[in-house]
């Protein structure tokens, strides 16, 4: 059986990149865009380990359960501060498939820090990681795959 090469790592973050291509390229974003009002605009910045990371608190209008994050709310942020890691490498591309493990629930009205940072690349496939902590400790990790927007599907 034959296997398949290591996927080489994907290339360096450039905090100047992340800007040019998050404004071109997200400015309507309801995560990250500075556009949308009604957006969260999160502020994501490289951090040294070759990521990108923001902090947060998450009001009433977000919550599902009493007390807490809207689970559907925890996958937009994961899943925006991948995109955010892409974006830091110039990179622009589509999430092909996103894992939410929810370890903990996510309280309303704490801040937690997001973390993102990209594992691999190959071609147009990228596989990132992400995790949203409070106080330090993991309360939700998540991995996605996302692919080159130039490679996406025109219907989607």
């Amino acid at each position: 059986m034959s296997r398949r090469p290591a996927m080489p790592a994907p290339p360096p973050v450039d905090p100047d990149l992340h800007a040019t291509t998050q404004s071109a390229q997200h400015a309507g974003c309801l995560v990250c865009g500075a556009g949308n009002r009604a957006g969260l605009r999160l502020q994501f910045v490289p951090t040294g380990e070759g990521g990108v990371a923001t902090r947060f608190t998450g009001g009433p209008s977000l919550e599902g359960y009493p007390g807490l994050l809207h689970g559907g709310i925890i996958s937009t942020l994961v899943d925006g501060a991948m995109t955010n890691c892409l974006f830091a490498r110039g990179v622009t591309a589509v999430t092909a498939e996103l894992n939410v493990r929810y370890l903990e629930g996510v309280p309303i009205g704490r801040e937690v820090e997001i973390a993102a940072d990209c594992l691999r690349a190959r071609g147009h496939l990228f596989v990132l990681q992400a995790e949203i902590r409070l106080d330090g400790r993991a309360v939700v990790r998540a991995t996605g795959k996302f692919i080159d927007r130039s490679r996406q599907n025109p219907a989607n």
